[in-house]
Formats: structure tokens, sequence, C-alpha cells
């Protein structure tokens, strides 16, 4: 099996969680859903900085789709006390982006998702998002406690310092079963997943590009190419 990494979008979620800390306080925990060896990557989010960590970790649990998935962190999160819970907007492998939505709809919280950029209110217990879209970004403001995904440009996550690294080791990770949380083994799992992969297959290689020659005509032919592939 591959060695354990840590979800790369997740990396953005908890540095964000490590700034907004830095400005007001607070307590950062990381919370994961994963097998046992997912306590390496644990591990590196300690490293980052964060104070503590939850881990849920069950065999029943592996092959769980996104339903499943929201339903065990949402379980886990009713366990703790928090003011704003932070996710990557998806996952590098099934990249479906709908954990965060789920998670809200089970804790019926507000969904702020696609943060590009957070401001945090303590005072008034509020949240300000700039939420990517396809032709820049929409202003949203909630209530807290909230649910919020990041994108990649809502900062550069920092590296771990070796004072960091050997501080992880030392910070404490709960582990929690499928039993602790009252969750059934038959609705979790492949057992209970409501979808699955059909089918996968590698990226195909990419392709030679179009070269246009300007012959005094190269506007034309690059808006011509630009038509054909329906970018006009």
């Amino acid at each position: 099996s591959a060695d354990p990494v840590l979800n790369e979008l997740d990396e953005y979620g908890i540095e964000e969680a490590l700034r907004l800390q830095e400005a007001h306080g607070g307590q950062v925990t990381i919370l994961c859903m994963g097998p046992e060896k997912a306590g390496e990557t644990i591990r590196k989010a300690l490293s980052m900085g964060a104070d503590d960590a939850i881990h849920v970790v069950d065999d029943a649990l592996h092959g769980s789709d996104a339903v499943a998935t929201s339903a065990a962190l949402a379980a886990a999160l009713g366990t703790v006390e928090f003011d704003l819970v932070i996710l990557g907007s998806e996952s590098t492998d099934a990249r479906m982006s709908v954990v965060p939505a789920m998670l809200a709809e089970r804790l019926q919280l507000p969904q702020m998702t696609f943060a590009k950029k957070v401001d945090a209110d303590p005072d008034a217990r509020t949240l300000t998002i700039q939420r990517q879209t396809d032709d820049g970004y929409d202003v949203v403001q909630s209530s807290l406690p909230a649910i919020v995904s990041v994108v990649e440009k809502i900062n550069e996550p920092r590296y771990p310092s070796f004072k960091g690294i050997m501080a992880a080791k030392k910070k404490p990770v709960a582990t929690l079963s499928l039993t602790e949380l009252a969750i059934e083994p038959a609705t979790v799992g492949l057992a209970g997943a409501w979808s699955g992969v059909n089918a996968f297959e590698q990226r195909p290689p990419r392709q030679a590009g179009t070269v246009v020659t300007d012959e005094g005509d190269g506007g034309t032919k690059i808006a011509d190419f630009l038509v054909t592939q329906k970018f006009l």
C-alpha cells in the first residue's frame, strides 16, 4: 500500500485555522477519519501547529463513501464544542467536493463553501468569506458556528519546523470507534455505501498543441481557433 499523505487541500484548511488562531486565539483540533496508519498524517498536521487531534478509526469504515464519511465526522464533532469547522474543498482522490455540504446539513449549520478568503468576527459571532466562483467571487456572511471549505488560493501552508515536529510527538490524539460514536457498522464502509466507483483509468497523455504561424493574419487564425474550440 502507498505511504499515507496529508490531503493537499486540507493543508490549506489547517493553515487557515492556525492563522485565525493567531489573530483571535482559541484552539485548533485536527479531525481525521482514516485507518491506523493515518496517524502519521495526523502528526504532520500537529507539527504545523495544531493543538490536538481526534482520530476516527474502525476497520468497518474502509471503503466509506461521502455519505458515510460525513456521518462519521458529524458524530465525532458531536463529542466536542467548536466555533468553526474548516475543510479542504475536496479530497485529492475522489474530488467530489460534497462532504462539507453534507456535514453542514447533518449538523444543521451554515455551509460556507469554496472560500478564497475568510474573516472572522468573534465578538459579533459572524464569519465573512469570499466564495470563489467562475466569474470571480461572492461575499457571503453567516453566524457562528459554521462549516467552511477552502480553496488553494486562500493561503500558502507553512512547513513544519523541527521544533514543531518534535512537539507533535507529545500532543494528544484521541481515538473514536464506531461503537463510541453509536454508528452501526452496516451503515458505513463498502456495505453501506450509496455510491461507488464503476471504473477508473489513467489520464490520457497530453497531446501536442496547435501552432499558429503569424503571416499577417495571426490574430484571425487565433480567433478562428478559439471559435472552433467553442471558447468564443
